[in-house]
């Protein structure tokens, strides 16, 4: 019975593929061929279950082949729905370095900066060899000079009181701004004026007197010793203005009348320039 039951499953397997393979693809076909799938269907479970129930007899049962042709995976399932992605791979090795690219096109300046603070001053370097001298200059004009002085002494002793000793004997008097006719000097430069006088004493006492415009700015008084030739002097700082007159006279009586001088013994009266006056 069961052998029965079994070739019959399979007759009925094989009719309905053959139905189902041969099929066209008209829409008749496409009505009725869901429906020979389900019948299909329990055809493979009954033949499934066939062999649960023993076998009466120990023949094998005849295998009927399954038809062959153009629809052999006519049974595919349905596309199932897409499996989760996958974790990612690991990162891949670092590729060999590229060549060199072409120099880019220079970018356009940037702002001028804020100005920085200033550095500490460095060390000073070492010092540098001589330059070359420079060009000779051009001769420039030649300072003015102003000149004003004398240099004079006495030649005879014999004076006369409050009058101006006539030194005749000139040392110096290259301007001639003294004149030794009269025993003065006088002022061609303005400015300041220095004037000195040593008198040698001899026989009486000496007082003589140094005169600016008639007035006596400057007093020297020597006592005489007896049987002895003594000295006196004098000197003063005078501003002078031109036409000013400066000489030397023996003030009061001719008691104070000493002045001495001869072939050994002299008495002078100097005088000069310091600076004349810019003005």
């Amino acid at each position: 019975m069961s052998t029965r039951l079994l070739r019959l499953g399979h007759l009925l397997l094989t009719s309905i593929l053959t139905e189902v393979c041969g099929s066209d693809s008209t829409p008749e076909a496409q009505v009725w061929v869901p429906g020979l799938r389900m019948l299909l269907l329990g055809a493979v479970l009954l033949l499934l279950a066939l062999p649960s129930h023993g076998q009466e007899n120990s023949e094998a049962p005849e295998v009927l082949p399954i038809p062959k042709g153009a629809c052999a995976g006519w049974m595919a399932g349905i596309p199932g729905h897409p499996g989760h992605n996958g974790t990612p791979g690991r990162d891949g090795r670092d590729g060999s370095p590229g060549e060199k690219g072409e120099k880019g096109d220079p970018g356009f300046a940037g702002p001028k900066g804020d100005t920085g603070e200033t550095g500490v001053t460095g060390v000073e370097g070492p010092r540098g060899f001589p330059g070359i001298p420079g060009r000779k200059g051009e001769p420039g004009e030649s300072a003015y000079v102003y000149r004003s002085a004398f240099s004079v002494g006495l030649e005879t002793r014999v004076t006369i009181p409050n009058v101006p000793i006539r030194f005749t004997k000139i040392f110096y008097n290259q301007q001639s701004h003294y004149d030794g006719t009269t025993g003065k000097f006088y002022c061609n430069i303005p400015g300041l004026y220095y004037f000195s006088y040593h008198i040698t004493v001899y026989l009486k006492d000496v007082k003589v007197s140094l005169y600016k415009k008639d007035k006596a700015v400057l007093f020297t008084y020597d006592q005489f010793q007896d049987k002895n030739v003594d000295q006196a002097s004098g000197s003063v700082l005078l501003y002078l203005e031109k036409g000013d007159q400066v000489w030397l006279q023996v003030y009061g009586d001719g008691e104070n009348n000493g002045v001495y001088a001869d072939n050994v013994h002299d008495s002078t009266f100097t005088g000069f320039l310091l600076y004349h006056d810019i003005e």
